[in-house]
């Protein structure tokens, strides 16, 4: 499709985001008589309508219903988060609230995410979220087999990323287990499979593997298959969500049945945590907005999260739903502050938002 953002002279930018501005303040259809008053706009109300009927012609607008005003198509939306919005001060209070973050003696990631997705639900009044996100690659840099009895052991798996998974291996219709036996099952694994994603155990090292097993190839398979399950388990990515109940002081959520469905996508997870990974780790944020979502129930809503990056690599992200209306400026913002302050909590040796370091300009509440 052509891009059209040229064909916008400055007067429908205005009339643009004056429109959309109205739209994310109060969730009604804006009409030509409201824009005669805003102090940015000197044409007559007859050249605000006919501004505003191009701007329906070109997608950037919709009429609901034929004697309303308008209000902002998905193209809208989309043009404003990327051509019109402006930065968003951060007042006092915000800033501390997000700087609190730093006083907090957190040693797991878990917690920081879940208080850091809580404070940008107060901050925003929207519904916010903390993620875990899926591994690009699960590997295990230790294997563990510890005997039990003569059919039972324990298999350990401590992956790369720190997690641990422990297994429990039940054999029948096989010759009893020894301490010798699963000594050498794991010194195995470690010298074959250390450090290797699933997609890399094929069947040649499982060959070089049995082989070295000597009298007890079969557990080999056996492992094999317990460390495929271990690995999707530990590569399954966590979502939590924090003000929930938010989403129903908007009118867009106010049907039970919509609301129903949109609980539905957040349980199942999947779509968003596959939306929200950052395999290459730059951080950058994502605007997620109608039907842009492989989430189909937020024809009317709007996803925004920021990768929390620590070393090159994406370790969490911390994001806002809400009506497509959201106020993106602030949640852009309150996003960026509370990522930047994760990160050195994270790691220490960045200057920290505490010390003066955040970029957001302050503003009087």
């Amino acid at each position: 499709m052509e891009d059209r953002k040229k064909d916008l002279s400055e007067r429908k930018k205005i009339i643009l985001k004056a429109i959309i501005d109205a739209h994310i303040e109060n969730g009604e259809p804006v009409g030509s008589k409201y824009l005669t008053g805003h102090k940015q706009i000197s044409c007559s109300s007859a050249t605000i309508r006919n501004e505003m009927a191009e701007l329906e012609a070109l997608g950037y607008l919709e009429q609901p219903h034929t004697s309303a005003g308008r209000v902002p198509s998905e193209r809208g939306y989309r043009f404003y988060v990327d051509t019109l919005i402006e930065h968003y001060a951060m007042t006092a209070r915000e800033i501390f609230q997000i700087n609190e973050l730093l006083k907090e003696k957190m040693a797991e990631l878990d917690h920081i995410l879940l208080t850091a997705s809580k404070v940008a639900s107060n901050l925003t009044n929207y519904t916010a979220f903390a993620i875990k996100p899926r591994a690009s690659s699960i590997t295990v840099r230790r294997f563990d087999a510890v005997y039990l009895d003569d059919s039972t052991f324990i298999l350990v798996l401590v992956a790369s990323n720190g997690q641990v998974k422990t297994k429990t291996v039940r054999l029948s219709d096989m010759p009893p287990l020894s301490t010798a036996v699963t000594d050498l099952l794991a010194a195995v694994l470690n010298e074959h499979l250390q450090n290797l994603s699933a997609s890399e155990i094929n069947l040649p090292i499982m060959m070089e593997m049995e082989k070295a097993m000597g009298s007890r190839p079969e557990l080999v398979s056996v492992a094999v298959k317990v460390i495929y399950e271990a690995m999707n388990e530990l590569d399954q990515g966590e979502l939590k969500v924090s003000g929930m109940d938010r989403l129903l002081e908007y009118p867009e959520f106010s049907d039970p049945d919509r609301m129903k469905e949109v609980l539905g996508a957040i349980e199942q997870k999947d779509d968003i945590l596959r939306m929200v990974s950052d395999p290459d780790g730059n951080g950058d944020v994502g605007v997620v907005i109608g039907s842009e979502s492989a989430v189909k129930v937020m024809d009317r809503s709007a996803l925004v999260y920021k990768p929390i990056v620590q070393n090159g690599k994406t370790v969490g992200a911390i994001g806002v739903l809400g009506p497509a209306r959201m106020d993106y400026a602030k949640v852009l913002a309150t996003l960026e502050g509370i990522s930047g302050n994760v990160e050195s909590l994270l790691s220490p040796e960045q200057k920290q938002l505490a010390d003066g370091g955040h970029t957001s300009p302050l503003r009087d509440e």
